[in-house]
């Protein structure tokens, strides 16, 4: 099959892909942090969606028309597209520079040849195609070339969101759990500590209890983001931090207050269970 072949290829990547993207895991993740606003906006926190995936259709779209309009004899045309399709391919390129530096493991690695082969497009494009060759027939070898390179890093783009889950909200298939279940904690309910997060069992699910005062916030406890165990995680004005990747979201209503995630986190009501403790389930978004 097909897409085991390919599967394997990228594997085979390994021995220079893993240090490449650990190397450049580090340097980005040290560019980043100061700029924590910045790669917010990046990952798309204000837009609910990864920035980086809504942008990537564009230089597509962009250099088909180059090659169409090279086809056509459109010199000027083709190469004002040229100009746009580099400048949006690069926008897509800082948007997902800033996804990577919270990405880890068998994602990470393809996506580094993802980012590597977009790079060796971004050259051919730039230096050569750029180059304005009087030659069409040259420019459209080129464009060719470069609409193959775009096309291979699409399909390992791809690979990295829907095979490995990288960006994809955790919740996805979760359904809204209308009924009432009793809620099974280690630590009896009325010894819930103030301000520390506490796992709770609640039907196959698992959720992070918080009290705050007389209230006691449920939200799920694996983050959208990545899965992180939000149990583990600390409380930071008035919202719960994840430890993998340090998104937050507000304990009150489990809306997102902090990328890399760009979703909210499920929220559950409370409520109490005859013979004492709790009872709960999915509050409605």
């Amino acid at each position: 099959m097909i897409a085991r072949f390919l599967a394997r290829l990228m594997d085979s990547q390994t021995t220079w892909a893993q240090p490449f993207g650990d190397f450049n895991h580090r340097w980005l993740v040290a560019l980043f942090r100061p700029i924590r606003p910045a790669k917010d906006f990046l990952n798309g926190t204000w837009l609910g969606h990864p920035l980086h995936a809504a942008i990537t259709d564009v230089p597509v779209g962009l250099f088909t028309g180059v090659i169409l309009l090279d086809l056509l004899d459109q010199r000027g045309a083709a190469d004002a597209i040229l100009v746009l399709g580099i400048l949006s391919m690069a926008a897509a390129a800082v948007a997902g520079l800033a996804d990577y530096t919270d990405t880890d493991g068998a994602a990470r690695l393809r996506a580094t040849v993802h980012g590597t082969i977009m790079v060796s497009t971004l050259v051919v494009y730039l230096v050569i195609r750029a180059g304005n060759p009087l030659d069409r027939t040259a420019a459209v070898i080129v464009s060719l070339i470069g609409y193959g390179l775009i096309t291979a890093g699409a399909y390992v783009g791809g690979d990295v969101v829907y095979v490995l889950g990288n960006m994809v909200s955790r919740h996805a298939f979760r359904g809204a759990g209308t009924k009432w279940i009793r809620l099974e904690l280690e630590t009896p309910s009325e010894d819930l500590p103030e301000g520390v997060p506490t796992k709770a069992k609640l039907g196959i699910n698992n959720l992070v209890l918080v009290r705050v005062g007389e209230t006691v916030h449920a939200l799920h406890e694996q983050c959208a983001h990545a899965g992180g165990p939000l149990s583990q995680g600390t409380v930071v004005d008035g919202c719960i931090e994840c430890p993998w990747h340090g998104s937050r979201y507000r304990l009150a209503n489990g809306h997102l207050a902090r990328g890399p995630s760009v979703y909210d986190q499920p929220r559950y009501e409370l409520r109490p269970a005859e013979g004492g403790g709790w009872e709960a389930r999915r509050a409605p978004r």
